[in-house]
């Protein structure tokens, strides 16, 4: 496992299903449609009651579900079941190189690794090999280490990014795999494209990837010794339970008397997780935007506009608010609506750094103050303007559509500020993010 442990990775050994139907296989990351039960509904159809990630996974939605310890039961049993009815393949130790092509006719190219968790850190200002881009919120670990602790399995929806403009690891690493058959290829559920995976397993084809990786530590280390080698583009609360979990596991194993070699060998001290780089002409950078849940529109439109110094006027409709707000990255959206008529507003701030950064910690004062006052407010984070505007048409919701985020800088901002606010961007549309396929044994 440790022959890449200088760059905080290692070779996984997968697991993949012997049936690649990946239509009823796979399923989207869990912390998408958290306001949409409908689309997990349509998923669970959509898996023609076979094996399925989908009973691998809590999604999000049911986070708050008075039938939740039930369902992380049902999680575990499902994991038993798949290791001991033959669901998989026997294990491979392998990278995994993917191209993932989505309904909007990208193709987003992947490497997909084993993480050391010991070379990851959330806290801000951290100098690891492995950081992360948004803060970390740790009341959100609890419920997510439910699931993990103690589960013989794992799949991934972590995605790291890399910041190679030169495109030496991911595609070079493409090119070299794409010369064997795939050893999965197939469409995914409810019109999300399609994926294709090459295995990398040949010492060949392993020390092509080494040296990619060598060059790009070389290139991004600090004046003060440190490398930033990854940044965790998508599944950060995922990453850093995973790092909890191997850091308590890590402690029973010392004082169990295992020996350093045991310890480092560990399957829970490393989490699955693609690599993607910065600069993949198929990896776009969306905002997320904000549903306020049960505030009082005019209210909160009067706060961020005395806030932010706005100015605030009428557009005509979605088009023209979208084209607006991306038209400058100090502009931002509200959409509400009352009386059955739905308003869009845009607003124009002078701000120049990325806007979330000033939006979250308003929107966090503003839900503080109005609770402590017996209201009843809250936020969620929502992927793509088309949920903006879904949500902002039911009266009671305020949607806050905010701009592009760009590329530019991205790695020196996170390396000299530290992490961005929580929820600042995703890396494409909500049908875009990865899908569960590949697995992993862990407890």
């Amino acid at each position: 496992m440790n022959n890449f442990a200088e760059y905080g990775l290692a070779v996984p050994e997968i697991l993949l299903p012997k049936d690649k139907d990946l239509k009823t296989w796979c399923v989207i990351a869990c912390d998408q449609f958290t306001q949409d039960i409908s689309y997990w509904e349509n998923a669970e159809k959509a898996t023609c009651g076979k094996p399925s990630t989908l009973n691998l996974i809590l999604p999000e939605v049911y986070l708050s579900s008075p039938d939740k310890a039930e369902r992380i039961k049902k999680i575990h049993s499902a994991m038993d079941s798949y290791l001991k009815e033959g669901v998989f393949d026997a294990p491979k130790n392998e990278f995994i190189y993917i191209e993932r092509k989505t309904a909007f006719g990208r193709v987003r190219k992947g490497l997909l690794c084993a993480v050391d968790l010991d070379s990851y850190e959330w806290k801000p200002f951290s100098k690891s090999l492995i950081r992360a881009t948004e803060a970390t919120i740790v009341d959100r670990i609890p419920p997510r280490k439910e699931i993990r602790k103690g589960a013989p399995l794992e799949s991934p929806h972590i995605m790291l990014l890399v910041n190679d403009q030169q495109r030496l690891l991911v595609e070079r690493a493409g090119d070299a795999a794409k010369k064997k058959a795939p050893v999965y290829s197939g469409d995914l559920m409810l019109e999300s494209g399609s994926i294709t995976g090459w295995a990398l397993s040949s010492d060949d084809e392993l020390s092509l990837v080494k040296d990619s990786l060598g060059k790009l530590k070389q290139k991004n280390t600090d004046s003060d010794g440190s490398a930033f080698m990854f940044a965790v583009g998508d599944g950060n609360h995922s990453l850093a339970t995973a790092k909890a979990v191997w850091d308590e596991y890590k402690a029973e194993l010392k004082a169990l008397g295992k020996s350093d070699e045991e310890i480092a060998a560990c399957p829970v001290r490393y989490a699955l997780a693609e690599i993607v780089n910065i600069y993949d002409e198929g990896l776009t950078f969306e905002p997320i935007h904000r549903v306020v849940l049960g505030a009082d529109k005019d209210e909160l439109e009067g706060f961020l506009k005395d806030k932010m110094n706005a100015s605030v006027s009428f557009a005509k409709d979605q088009g023209e608010l979208e084209k607006e707000v991306a038209s400058s990255g100090g502009n931002f959206g509200l959409v509400y609506t009352a009386c059955g008529k739905t308003s869009y507003l845009l607003c124009k701030t002078g701000v120049k750094e990325l806007l979330v950064s000033k939006i979250q910690p308003l929107l966090d004062d503003f839900i503080k103050e109005r609770n402590s006052s017996g209201k009843a407010i809250e936020i969620d984070y929502i992927h793509g303007s088309g949920e903006v505007f879904r949500l902002g048409a039911k009266e009671g919701n305020v949607t806050i559509l905010l701009p592009p985020v760009a590329k530019d800088s991205f790695f020196a901002t996170i390396n000299k500020t530290g992490p961005l606010p929580r929820k600042s961007f995703s890396m494409g549309e909500a049908s875009e993010k990865r899908f569960y396929l590949e697995c992993r044994r862990l407890f």
